[in-house]
């Protein structure tokens, strides 16, 4: 972990109508955290409601309204303060009550004052975590790799999600151009631009964040690893041009695919050129094997590497060392990797948030280590 980098600390967290919690004020006090309980106890739900300060809909990808506990009302509010060498900042994010048929609008503060997106608490915190849900991710279709990169990318630049989402709405743009029967060529050359432009934009930061990320694994590659490196690789051809080409030679050379794919994109009923098509393909490092044909043990302990190296990448690139949530993440693994893993999460320098059922799982954890007890709605002090 880059030592200069700030570390800031999770000091209180409170929640009001958030999912299983009809209010709760919770102060820590350590940089590494347990939550332990049995499963549907609400020890996800705590993660997810850190996970909110983040770009993005959080850990679950839920929309916003099904975050509000079930007879609330359709609002709720999360707040949390940094600890005092981190300026004891105050930052805030919730939805207000609506009437029927009125979708949620998100409200984000920081010290009390509105903020326009969570974007914002990026300057004061930056999050990584990993889920159960992404255990199958080597397996599992392009789609959710191609997330999985976005989220590494947004975790180092806030403004990556900003832009994925105008590029979303410009290929719908183009999509619906291309189903007329004679297209306004004007509109089309001017929403074609734009997807260039966004696309272009979207390659180049996935291509600088995956490099780096490659550069940080590449310096522990030791094969005797509990956690392997493993081998990250852009599949998708604006990526593998702006990793050599001038940023203006590669959106004339998209705009021209582009151009020439209109009939055949009209007939697919969709954009089919682009980085919405990218993959991202990762081979088990000391091996040289697809991560994709390795058991289910080295899958995970090749995720677990990915996430402390994304660690280290977020604190070297931002300057902020990232709040870290790791979801049900011990369950698996044997007392040899627990170990190793809490040494690593020690030796990050973040502040560290994670689930387990069992409270044995933890048993390896330093003496400066939190380990609470979740029970629905409440939180306590002890195993």
């Amino acid at each position: 972990m880059d030592m200069s980098a700030a570390r800031p600390r999770v000091a209180r967290l409170m929640l009001q109508q958030f999912r299983s919690y009809p209010g709760l004020d919770l102060a820590i006090d350590a940089p590494l955290v347990a939550l332990t309980g049995e499963n549907g106890a609400g020890k996800t739900n705590l993660l997810e409601a850190l996970s909110l300060f983040s770009p993005g809909r959080g850990l679950r990808r839920a929309d916003l309204a099904d975050m509000s506990r079930i007879g609330s009302g359709g609002g709720f509010a999360v707040s949390l303060t940094l600890d005092e060498p981190s300026g004891g900042t105050r930052l805030g994010t919730g939805i207000e009550p609506r009437g029927p048929g009125e979708g949620a609008q998100r409200r984000c503060r920081i010290d009390g004052e509105p903020v326009p997106t969570p974007a914002a608490f990026a300057d004061r915190l930056r999050l990584v975590w990993l889920t159960p849900a992404l255990d199958g991710l080597f397996a599992g279709s392009p789609g959710d790799r191609r997330r999985f990169l976005d989220r590494l990318v947004l975790a180092v630049d806030a403004g990556h999600g900003a832009r994925a989402n105008a590029f979303e709405r410009a290929l719908r743009s183009r999509n619906r151009l291309l189903e007329e029967d004679r297209p306004n060529a004007a509109w089309l050359d001017a929403v074609e631009r734009e997807v260039a432009e966004l696309g272009v934009a979207i390659a180049s930061a996935r291509r600088e964040a995956a490099d780096r990320l490659a550069v940080l694994t590449a310096e522990r590659n030791e094969a005797s690893t509990p956690f392997p490196w493993a081998a990250l690789t852009l599949d998708g051809e604006i990526e593998a041009m702006v990793a050599d080409r001038p940023a203006l030679d590669v959106e004339d050379h998209y705009r021209r695919l582009l151009r020439d794919g209109r009939a055949r994109d009209r007939a697919a009923g969709r954009t089919l050129a682009g980085p919405q098509t990218t993959d991202l393909a990762v081979r088990h490092g000391p091996k040289d094997t697809p991560a994709s044909l390795c058991s289910t043990g080295e899958q995970k302990a090749l995720l677990i590497g990915i996430v402390l190296a994304h660690a280290r990448l977020v604190a070297a690139m931002s300057g902020i060392a990232p709040l870290v949530l790791l979801d049900e993440i011990a369950a698996h693994l044997d007392p040899r990797r627990r170990q190793a893993l809490y040494d690593a999460l020690a030796a990050l320098g973040s502040q560290v948030w994670m689930t387990g059922a069992d409270p044995a799982l933890f048993g390896e954890l330093p003496a400066t280590a939190a380990i609470l007890r979740v029970t629905p709605g409440r939180v306590s002090s002890g195993a």
